[in-house]
C-alpha cells in the first residue's frame, strides 16, 4: 500500500527498491525556499545496517506490512528449524540461514516471535536473556581466583561464550542475546 511520507511513524516498514526498511526517526524540514522534505534514519531489516535518506516531502513509498506471529521452536533437522504456530499449531520449516545469529540461543521448547514479510523471516525476536547449560570447558583450577578473568565455555547450542573461572560443565548460565555476552550463573 503506497502511503506519504507525511504518513511516516517510528517503526514503520517501508519497502524500497533498494530493500526493507524500519523507520528509526524522521523529520519534515519545511526550508524558507524550495519544497519541503523528510530526512529519515532507516534500519535495513535484513542486514541491520542504518542509513540516512532524505526524501521529497510528495514522494509516496510502499508500507510493507509485517507478520509478527509467535512461534515455538520444535526441533531440528539437519539445516532447517521446524517452528510451531502458538495459535494455529500450524508447524513451520525455516532454513539457518534465514535465522542469522539467533540459532546460538535457540533451543527446543523456546518461545520467539518470527517477522515475516511475503513468508520470509525477516526479523527474529528473541528475549533478552537466555538459559543455556554448558556442555564443555575447562574445570575451574582450585585457587585460580584472578579477578575479571575468563575462560571459552561452549553451550548445549554450540555457541560459544567467554565465562568466569568458577563455571563448570553442567551449570546453567544466562546469556544475553544482543550482545552474545555471559551474564550471570542461573
Amino acid at each position: 500500500m503506497a502511503i506519504t511520507l507525511t504518513e511516516l511513524k517510528n517503526g514503520m516498514a517501508i519497502d524500497l527498491p533498494d530493500g526493507l526498511f524500519s523507520v528509526v526517526e524522521f523529520q519534515h524540514v519545511k526550508p524558507g525556499k524550495g519544497g519541503a522534505f523528510v530526512r529519515t534514519k532507516l534500519r535495513n531489516l535484513r542486514t541491520k545496517a542504518v542509513i540516512e535518506r532524505t526524501f521529497r516531502s510528495e514522494e509516496k513509498v510502499e508500507q510493507a506490512v509485517i507478520d509478527k506471529r509467535e512461534m515455538q521452536f520444535l526441533y531440528r533437522d539437519g539445516d532447517e528449524y521446524v517452528f510451531m504456530d502458538s495459535t494455529s499449531y500450524e508447524q513451520m520449516s525455516v532454513s539457518g540461514a534465514s535465522l542469522g545469529g539467533s540459532t546460538a540461543y535457540l533451543k527446543e521448547g523456546d518461545s520467539v516471535v518470527l517477522a515475516l514479510y511475503g513468508g520470509e523471516i525477516v526479523d527474529v525476536d528473541l528475549p533478552a536473556a537466555v538459559e543455556l547449560a554448558v556442555v564443555e570447558t575447562e574445570p575451574g583450577l582450585q585457587g585460580d581466583r584472578v579477578s575479571g578473568a575468563r575462560k571459552p565455555a561452549t553451550t548445549e547450542t554450540g555457541h560459544v561464550v567467554q565465562v568466569p573461572l568458577f563455571v563448570n560443565p553442567g551449570d546453567r548460565i544466562k546469556v544475553d542475546t544482543r550482545t552474545g555476552e555471559y551474564l550471570t550463573r542461573a
